[in-house]
């Protein structure tokens, strides 16, 4: 396998590796927080002061916090893909990744219609939602510090 220094990423390996993870971090936690923040606006009425200040906090989220992250995140990974050159292990935290990006999209679809007035999923389906993020973190854990294929 390869490590620092190595591969097409050079001594820059572990500078792009800590980036990675800081902003992984980052992407996570707005993941653990959208779906909380749906969880406390489902109730409120489309319209209301309040309603509006909840489409406005998860506006900040996703443009502060949310999509930087996940393109920095996306970025550095296939860098470090690259230069490891695509073990079986990795591909297979790349599809987790995948399924990540596609909750991101659907959470943000959900602001969109929440701000819309509209109410698709229950209060109990976004708490579950709540969850998958978890799941997802301690698949990709597994699969980077175990390797086990």
């Amino acid at each position: 396998m390869i490590e620092w220094g190595a591969g097409w990423l050079g001594d820059a390996y572990l500078w792009v590796k800590a980036l990675h993870v800081t902003f992984v971090i980052f992407w996570m936690a707005g993941l653990f927080m959208i779906p909380r923040f749906l969880v406390y606006w489902h109730p409120v009425a489309p319209g209301a002061p309040e309603s509006l200040l909840w489409a406005e906090r998860c506006r900040r989220l996703r443009r502060i916090i949310l999509s930087p992250a996940m393109v920095v995140s996306w970025l550095a990974g296939l860098s470090l893909g690259f230069h490891l050159g695509w073990p079986l292990w990795l591909v297979a935290k790349l599809l987790f990744v995948i399924g990540m990006t596609g909750f991101h999209g659907w959470t943000m679809k959900m602001v969109q219609r929440f701000a819309a007035g509209e109410r698709p999923v229950s209060e109990k389906g976004l708490r579950l939602a709540n969850e998958i993020p978890s799941l997802v973190t301690f698949a990709v854990v597994v699969l980077v510090i175990v390797k086990p294929f």
